[in-house]
């Protein structure tokens, strides 16, 4: 299985029974949406898809590909208390469970946390500057849910049209601590995960 950074939030996750795309709509990104089979967004907006993709943008259990995927309705990052208008997605891949937070807010129920269940991979933006998690908040979801791997995304990037700056990518190193493994992209087999969490911070793929 293979993990890939294309900037921003996007991220796509490709086994030899699927290929799924993670939001893909922030411009510059230089992305080819029509490979993927399932498209996740951890956000309601309009995306185009071909007839024979699977968009998924809401909360709710679905089967595709062989793929498990679980959305869990979250409170945005800009909303109030109470709100509810944002999707993080728990991933059953190649006997692999993956998470996907997108723009949330830090403080996870216990609920949502029990809908997670265990995580292999999370994959959590980090820049801040009320955008997004900023480097405390991702790490506080980070040691809410304790997965093997940490996968940082929407950090500063000159090549990134953001609506507001982003944080470095190192702000949050410092935050969490522990190993770092830096990679082109993440390759890995079922069970293939170190002792300690890890945080693996990918090139983004041009």
């Amino acid at each position: 299985m293979e993990i890939e950074f294309h900037g921003a939030n996007c991220v796509s996750l490709v086994a030899k029974s699927a290929h799924l795309l993670v939001d893909p709509t922030v411009p510059g990104l230089k992305v080819d949406e029509k490979k993927a089979d399932i498209i996740l967004s951890t956000f309601p907006q309009s995306l185009k898809t071909t007839g024979e993709q699977l968009l998924i943008d809401t909360p709710g259990e679905y089967e595709a590909k062989g793929v498990s995927i679980k959305g869990i309705a979250a409170r945005g990052h800009m909303e109030e208390e109470g709100g509810r208008l944002a999707t993080m997605y728990r991933i059953d891949m190649n006997n692999c469970r993956l998470a996907v937070t997108g723009h949330i807010y830090p403080e996870l129920s216990d609920e949502q946390l029990e809908a997670l269940g265990t995580i292999d991979v999370l994959v959590v933006p980090v820049g801040g500057h009320g955008y997004t998690l900023d480097a405390a908040g991702a790490a506080q979801v980070v040691r809410a849910v304790e997965p093997k791997l940490v996968i940082p995304t929407h950090f500063a990037d000159s090549a990134v049209k953001y609506e507001v700056p982003q944080a470095e990518l190192q702000l949050f190193i410092d935050e969490i601590g522990g190993q770092v493994q830096e990679e082109a992209k993440l390759k890995f087999k079922t069970g293939d995960f170190p002792e300690q969490m890890t945080i693996v911070t990918l090139s983004r793929t041009s």
